[in-house]
């Protein structure tokens, strides 16, 4: 976690945590604040390296707003503290609820969320790049552009692999810019997939003046326009085999004759090609010729998906887009994006990968502008729930195996649980001491913390919540 000057503000209510939030920052040099006293208007953040975290039992009696529930606390993000848990249904809780621990959460669960949110709000803050710079923090996606900037300034042919959506184009045009010989020259854009057919020879070698009906002017075929440039051929793998044979002997022979001419014309043009599939698989079911891959991917360069990249590149792009769509005065205006968004960004699997999440973010963006509101009236909890619908819907079993920054806590004994610390607490936390009074092996003093999320510190949980307030349940979503 990078806490430096993060300040965390709690207001507890009826619920006791704000000592129990101090003792799990204890070592953490961050600083904690009892806001109960407070008044509710706007806080100096720090910075803004600040979050709240509020006990539900706040809300009753309080005038809060359901919308803009941050700004109830000085705009702060808001971690929660129930009695229940928030629930998986998107239609559970209001989209103010992103955070929520449950009463008796442990340290590592309460440190776990902050790192989170820590996380989420660093990502607003995060230079905005050049309109050429492609945004990148994940390491898989820096590695990928560190390739890419040592083979750009060669003559090679390179196939890009990624899925649909994951800035092929944008790859190839940095390969294209950074070489000091064929970025002088055109970049051009050919997709295979949209190619008719019988109109392979005329788009490709280009024909000459009355070789076919309707030839009225001369016309330069793709291999020419690209001459002292990059061809870009996307979606490689659409091209039917006996069109990948003829692109394969002008790779091979460099020089192109238009259709109705004799004399050929001499190519000098760097090649890139992209596909979202799997050339080997193709060539060993002898649906893509092995001679054109082998001349194709001298240079391969293997794009991550979104989801690989993960969460702090999707809210880099996210945050990107959505500032130039809202525009830098009414962004400053609005202020940065909520939590609410921000955590339902994070979270979202896009199947279609930027493309699909720069969708997103100018749909937000341009409902924020016109309403100059961040709910604008309810249409981004709209949007969000769509397209997490999608995403739910799309969502990769694989990807499922993170585990979740919540303990199981089906088969906890609490009171087992609280003695256990109590004896930690009781022996300066030293293990081999506490073993002895509790009658158990040191070895199972270790399961057991482990079991229970027990570090050191750790403060003991009131076996049971505030019992009768009605407000220690989230509201769910207004109707």
């Amino acid at each position: 976690m990078n806490q430096n000057d993060l300040v965390i503000y709690v207001w507890e209510g009826q619920a006791d945590i704000a000592e129990r939030v101090e003792r799990c920052m204890v070592n953490l040099d961050v600083d904690v604040v009892r806001a109960d006293g407070l008044n509710l208007s706007p806080v100096v953040a720090q910075g803004g390296n600040a979050i709240a975290v509020v006990s539900v039992s706040v809300l009753e009696g309080a005038r809060f707003t359901r919308q803009g529930m941050e700004s109830n606390f000085g705009g702060m993000p808001v971690l929660w503290v129930s009695a229940k848990p928030r629930g998986e249904g998107p239609g559970s809780y209001a989209t103010e609820y992103s955070h929520v621990l449950p009463f008796d959460f442990t340290g590592a669960e309460l440190r776990a969320m902050l790192v989170r949110i820590v996380r989420r709000l660093q990502s607003t803050k995060q230079r905005q790049p050049r309109g050429d710079d492609i945004i990148a923090e994940a390491e898989c996606m820096l590695h990928l552009l560190r390739d890419v900037d040592t083979f750009a300034d060669c003559e090679h042919s390179v196939l890009i692999f990624g899925e649909t959506g994951t800035g092929k184009e944008r790859i190839a045009e940095r390969l294209h810019e950074r070489n000091t010989h064929y970025g002088q020259g055109p970049f051009v854009v050919v997709n295979c997939g949209a190619i008719p057919d019988g109109l392979f020879e005329s788009l490709f070698f280009g024909h000459a003046k009355g070789s076919f009906t309707g030839a009225v002017t001369a016309h330069k075929g793709f291999f020419e326009q690209a001459n002292g440039g990059t061809l870009f051929l996307d979606e490689i793998a659409d091209l039917p085999l006996y069109q990948q044979v003829k692109l394969l002997r002008v790779l091979e022979e460099r020089t192109v004759t238009r259709l109705g001419a004799t004399s050929p014309v001499t190519l000098d043009f760097r090649l890139v090609a992209a596909t979202n599939k799997s050339l080997r698989e193709l060539v060993h079911a002898g649906k893509f010729r092995a001679d054109l891959f082998f001349r194709l991917a001298v240079i391969e360069l293997q794009l991550p998906s979104l989801e690989e990249r993960g969460e702090a590149d999707k809210l880099a792009i996210f945050n990107s887009i959505l500032r130039k769509v809202v525009g830098e005065e009414m962004m400053e205006r609005l202020g940065g994006p909520p939590m609410f968004i921000l955590d339902a960004v994070a979270q979202m699997y896009f199947p279609g990968n930027v493309r699909e999440l720069r969708n997103l973010s100018e749909r937000i963006g341009v409902a924020a502008r016109q309403t100059q509101d961040w709910h604008a009236g309810g249409a981004t909890e709209r949007l969000l729930l769509q397209a997490q619908s999608l995403s739910a819907a799309t969502f990769p079993i694989e990807t499922l195996a993170a585990g979740p920054l919540l303990a199981e806590r089906g088969n906890w004994d609490q009171e087992e649980r609280n003695r256990i610390i109590e004896a930690l607490h009781a022996n300066s936390w030293k293990r081999q001491n506490t073993a002895q009074q509790l009658g158990i092996s040191r070895k199972v003093l270790w399961e057991k913390m482990r079991k229970y999320q027990i570090s050191d510190g750790e403060p003991l949980v009131p076996l049971s919540p505030i019992s009768a307030a009605a407000s220690d349940d989230l509201p769910g979503v207004p109707s």
